[in-house]
């Protein structure tokens, strides 16, 4: 296994780093020091002449957020036309898999929490942290053929495809059209200034395409969408050779920083002083469709695949290899936590509680997923001293 010069571009370091700020929000949210963090969370900056009047935790959610979309779409976008998705033989198989992980999941969800105060939180269990599952396998799957990689990280791209259309689908509110059009403008702007760039590598142009991107985070922000939507427009629009020089430069930013500062705001949760059997339908059908609904989604969707495979494709993963990217697909935390924040934005008490679901969801499926995909690599590093 590769050792990256810089841990924070490598995917052991990075997953810890997000579950050790996730962890200490929980923690300080509990403690004396919750009102002084609160108050800084809640502190609003406005931008002058602008209608963004923000808090600080939705400058994170909504701001530095949109820099990690910017580089997830960028990933997108070159699997898509480069990478393991880039033909129908490579995505049909993953896209079979990852919509059982994404139906069978909302089932179970709606199943515990299909009430009517906490049925709109229905996409929350649907994501699936690339970084993090990532990292988990790299941490327990010594061994483990690259094939199980390769089908995990088409997976998970997928997976977010479908949460960024329920962000920009489900999420949206009182939509000004007039300044969507004028972000489109925006964006399209951008397009010609990264393929001059390109071209001829000007600071200029790359000062100017900053400015641009700027402006159009802006207007989707007070046009109604969400703003982490400008980040996957503008990444998916960007020239190739920019965009890879723009996620190689901002990894390190967004692992070590961006994605540690915003789980460290979303989970900072009270813990709500109730017994179990009193906590929202919302944290329970979260904490369960996590785990149970994405490994019995992905595996049962997975299986299915794999047998109905077009001539010509991969050779079929086993079950087990099946069952341990199912798995790592339940460790939800950055998307969907996200999700959760948007899904009961005016329901406070259902919010927080949807959070913990995430949290305790993700955690249990890390577990699981650890358990699992160490098992299998045991038995390949077994195989492979046998054959050998």
């Amino acid at each position: 296994m590769r050792i990256s010069a810089n841990p924070l571009r490598g995917q052991q370091f990075p997953a810890v780093l997000l579950l050790v700020a996730a962890a200490l929000g929980l923690l300080l949210a509990n403690l004396p020091s919750h009102d002084a963090i609160a108050a800084v969370l809640d502190l609003h900056l406005a931008v002058p002449f602008t209608a963004l009047d923000l808090s600080i935790a939705h400058w994170i959610s909504d701001g530095l957020l949109a820099v990690f979309f910017l580089v997830v779409a960028i990933e997108l976008r070159h699997e898509l036309t480069h990478g393991e998705l880039d033909s129908v033989r490579k995505a049909l198989q993953p896209a079979i898999a990852a919509t059982g992980g994404v139906l069978v999941p909302i089932g179970v969800y709606l199943l515990i929490a299909g009430g009517e105060r906490t049925a709109t939180g229905w996409p929350i269990p649907t994501a699936t942290d690339i970084a993090f599952a990532l990292g988990v396998l790299a941490m327990f799957g010594r061994g483990l053929p690259s094939t199980v990689r390769v089908f995990l990280l088409a997976l998970a791209i997928l997976d977010d495809i479908i949460g960024i259309v329920f962000i920009a689908v489900l999420f949206a509110h009182d939509v000004q059209w007039l300044l969507l059009g004028f972000a489109l403008v925006a964006v399209a702007v951008f397009w010609l200034l990264s393929r001059a760039l390109h071209a001829t590598g000007h600071t200029a142009v790359a000062i100017a395409m900053v400015v641009v991107g700027v402006a159009a985070w802006g207007l989707v922000a007070s046009s109604g969408i969400h703003a982490t939507i400008a980040g996957v427009l503008l990444g998916l629009v960007m020239a190739p050779a920019p965009a890879a020089r723009v996620r190689h430069s901002l990894e390190p930013v967004v692992n070590g920083g961006i994605l540690p500062l915003f789980a460290f705001a979303a989970a900072f949760v009270v813990i709500p002083a109730v017994s179990p059997t009193a906590l929202s339908p919302a944290f329970w059908g979260i904490a369960v469709a996590l785990p149970v609904g994405k490994i019995v989604g992905i595996g049962l969707f997975g299986w299915l695949a794999m047998r109905i495979r077009p001539r010509g494709a991969e050779p079929a993963l086993p079950f087990p290899d099946i069952l341990a990217a199912g798995a790592l697909g339940g460790i939800g935390f950055t998307v969907s936590l996200l999700l959760a924040n948007l899904a009961f934005a005016g329901d406070a008490e259902i919010r927080d509680q949807a959070i913990l679901g995430v949290l305790v969801g993700s955690c249990a499926a890390l577990v699981l997923s650890g358990v699992v995909v160490s098992a299998r690599a045991r038995w390949y590093r077994a195989m492979s001293m046998a054959a050998s």
